[in-house]
């Protein structure tokens, strides 16, 4: 991936997010003295990663997300699956998360840095901010201290939110998380960077319902495009599907112009502007680039603390219980 003036740009913008705290006292500052590298390493493994394989953004980005969904920003995403026990990240919509090699390298990198000291919670929350502006987008200070949770089941992932839900579902969905329909809306925008198997909207594209064929929300000419991406084979490769945005490897508010073009991929994304909740602020995104980075920077520190622990430990493997 080439890093341009877009990333000179985001370096200029950046944004100080302050939220108020929840249960734990997370902080900017927390490891200036125990262990200083802690974020250069984190970003020197990231951007190596990205250059290998520009598909890392859009799955680290979508890592934090699915982690800070279920139990709060724990971790426990990063868990394997044991004989009893089949984890988050063997849950069905995380199967397309992968990279979790990236954060297992950086937390190993720590620990001869500095042993137990850096939680992975922290490792992924770090990360994400990274990806977001190697690609182009907003730089905030990452509230850190979280401790690494010891539980994770896949079917917790149920408590996702959907590609297919619609405004009410992801409102209801978001605000149990303590985020805001504004929130909602702007970390939907994190779909400006990443790709969707076809499993997650070919419904929208044939047999949609008693009176349409093709979801009528859905721009006519780019139904018949997804169609030819997503034929009714079962020789379709496990790599079928689209991008989420014209400039998929560019963080930017390219998301919320697709919707207005009736361009959304998920039924999920083109429901926000059928909604008058939802529809001005996919609006002022579209055309207020800035906007959308202010409040994306703040939304994430506001989801990032969500549900974290200060007590717990800090896993020494990525993959497994202390």
């Amino acid at each position: 991936m080439a890093f341009s003036k877009r990333l000179i740009f985001s370096m200029i913008f950046t944004v100080f997010a302050i939220v108020k705290p929840s249960d734990a006292a997370l902080d900017a500052h927390y490891y200036d003295r125990s262990c200083p590298v802690a974020e250069k390493i984190i970003l020197e493994t990231v951007k190596n990663a990205t250059l290998y394989d520009p598909k890392v953004p859009a799955r680290l980005l979508r890592m934090f997300f699915h982690d800070c969904f279920i139990r709060g920003c724990d971790g426990s995403i990063l868990l394997d699956s044991t004989k009893s026990t089949q984890a988050e990240k063997d849950g069905p919509p995380n199967i397309s998360v992968r990279s979790f090699y990236v954060i297992e390298d950086a937390k190993r990198k720590l620990e001869k840095a500095c042993p137990r000291t850096v939680s992975c919670a922290d490792v992924i929350a770090i990360a994400a901010r990274d990806v977001v502006t190697l690609s182009g987008g907003p730089y905030w200070n990452v509230l850190k201290g979280r401790k690494d949770g010891t539980i994770s089941q896949a079917n917790e992932t149920i408590n996702l939110p959907a590609p297919t839900f619609n405004v009410s579902q992801l409102i209801q969905s978001f605000a149990a998380r303590g985020l805001s329909v504004k929130d909602m809306v702007t970390l939907s925008g994190g779909h400006t960077i990443g790709f969707s198997h076809c499993s997650s909207f070919e419904a929208r594209l044939q047999n949609f319902s008693k009176f349409h064929d093709v979801d009528p929300s859905m721009n006519f000419a780019f139904a018949q495009s997804l169609k030819n991406k997503c034929p009714r084979s079962k020789n379709r490769g496990k790599n079928a599907g689209t991008v989420l945005d014209s400039t998929a490897t560019v963080f930017d508010n390219d998301y919320y112009k697709q919707i207005l073009s009736r361009k959304g991929v998920f039924g999920s994304d083109q429901a926000l502007l059928g909604d008058y909740r939802t529809k001005w602020i996919v609006e002022t995104f579209a055309r207020d680039q800035e906007a959308f980075f202010r409040e994306f920077a703040t939304s994430m520190v506001k989801l990032g603390n969500f549900g974290v622990k200060e007590t717990g430990q800090v896993r020494v493997n990525s993959r497994f219980v202390n």
